[in-house]
């Protein structure tokens, strides 16, 4: 049997790569620098201003339990640590030019780099053929070597839905907080 063809599989893909990203985008409207950097609960990870240079915090391995992390770690992880990560890796081009731990300090910087980062995944997800989309993603991929492409577009859709849901609920939860109201 065959693999299906990318008229078939690809354009539900992208399709549903795009209502995760559209409701992200839409829950980001309006970030403040307060939110942004809002840590609910003592200990969180986040983004601090180092020697000048914004880094996120991070440890390999993960601690047991994982941190909870801000808005701005969270957005650090989907440009940095994923989207252009991955589309590095794939198409030889990042959204935001940083790696790394290193992000930035502000929200209206933050979510244009993340907007970015994202352009740049999707354009090349997007852009994808049949022999592209079912390749394996090789010794470079270590563990997920034998992944597809395929399997690395829908694992960044979760890593979108994810966070995003996850950002969605740390503004809910600083407006609560805070006695303001998100539209």
């Amino acid at each position: 049997m065959s693999e299906p063809s990318p008229d078939r599989v690809l354009p539900p893909v992208v399709a549903s790569l795009d209502t995760a990203w559209t409701a992200l985008s839409a829950r980001l409207e309006g970030l403040t620098d307060e939110e942004l950097t809002w840590e609910p609960v003592d200990g969180c990870w986040t983004v601090r201003e180092v020697d000048g240079a914004w880094t996120a915090d991070w440890a390999d391995p993960d601690p047991v339990p994982a941190p909870v992390t801000t808005i701005t770690w969270r957005l650090w992880h989907l440009a940095v640590d994923c989207f252009d990560s991955y589309s590095s890796s794939l198409f030889g081009d990042r959204g935001t030019g940083l790696t790394g731990r290193t992000w930035v300090g502000d929200a209206a910087t933050a979510c244009a780099s993340l907007g970015r980062a994202w352009s740049v995944f999707r354009s090349g997800v997007a852009g994808w053929d049949d022999d592209r989309l079912w390749r394996p993603l090789g010794p470079a991929w270590g563990s997920a070597a034998d992944k597809t492409n395929l399997d690395l577009a829908l694992h960044a859709e979760r890593e979108l839905i994810h966070h995003g849901a996850e950002i969605a609920l740390l503004r809910d939860l600083h407006a609560a907080a805070h006695g303001a109201r998100i539209g």
